[in-house]
């Protein structure tokens, strides 16, 4: 069963309003919020091993709400939050890390942070072939000698 199917609707729903609580969109920044729809995809799809965990703060956040999150009005969402930072432990630092790692690597916050999307190196610099200056170093050192096992 795929982590999305593991969640229940009102479990879906409440990580969307706490991703949202957690990096709300910006227009200034021009970036979405971590509640946006493809975030929110990202998340589901990814879920993999800490999918119990994020049920369980997800549970023990409805415990402390009492009813749907989205519910609540902001004062009371941000007093459940303060609460549940205080007694969630391992799986409300893995409920924060799984939304801001999937926000983190969505491509138009990815621009946003003026980071390309694409692996950094070579970054436009080309080797030559059969250029081995850059070992230089490595030769310059004397050879170690270990035991063969």
């Amino acid at each position: 069963m795929s982590p999305a199917n593991q969640l229940t609707s009102a479990q879906r729903d409440d990580l969307r309003t706490v991703a949202a609580m957690i990096v709300p969109a910006s227009d200034e920044y021009n970036v979405p919020g971590a509640d946006d729809p493809a975030i929110q995809a990202d998340m589901l799809a990814t879920l993999g091993r800490d999918t119990a965990r994020v049920k369980q703060a997800l549970d023990h956040l409805a415990r402390l709400a009492g009813q749907p999150l989205a519910e609540l009005d902001t004062a009371r969402r941000e007093a459940i939050a303060n609460e549940f930072r205080a007694t969630g432990g391992a799986a409300a630092a893995t409920l924060v890390r799984v939304v801001l790692q999937c926000y983190y690597r969505d491509d138009r916050v990815l621009r946003s942070l003026g980071l390309e999307l694409r692996a950094p190196f070579p970054r436009g610099y080309t080797l030559e072939e059969g250029d081995w200056a850059l070992l230089d170093p490595v030769r310059a050192r004397s050879g170690t000698l270990r035991r063969a096992p």
